[in-house]
């Protein structure tokens, strides 16, 4: 997103990077990521990009700036589903991680190298 200032609309915000304004932060499908300070009708996209890890960046000390896409900081996760995984069981029956939707499951791996 090519901005020429820094504080910008929300529905500009909104419409440019695809990310919903909530009282619950900035959401976008399942994902919501919070935000320190609540956002009005004005966005100051500084701090905002700081909160989201969005990269923001300036051609100059006055501007125009880029407002990159979010990749996933690292702070929230793009998504909770593990991918299916069928692995024999200790009697050699094939077991699916699936059949463990909607308990929480911690997986433990080790590899001997």
């Amino acid at each position: 997103m090519l901005l020429d200032h820094l504080q910008i609309s929300r529905s500009e915000f909104e419409d440019g990077t695809g990310w919903e304004l909530k009282p619950e932060g900035a959401c976008r499908g399942e994902v919501c990521i919070p935000l320190p300070d609540a956002v009005g009708e004005t966005v100051d996209v500084t701090s905002v990009a700081d909160a989201m890890g969005l990269p923001l960046v300036a051609a100059s000390a006055d501007g125009p700036w880029a407002l990159g896409p979010w990749g996933g900081s690292g702070r929230t996760l793009v998504d909770a589903r593990a991918p299916e995984l069928v692995l024999p069981d200790l009697d050699g029956n094939q077991f699916r991680l699936s059949s463990l939707r909607g308990h929480k499951v911690v997986l433990v791996a080790w590899a001997p190298y």
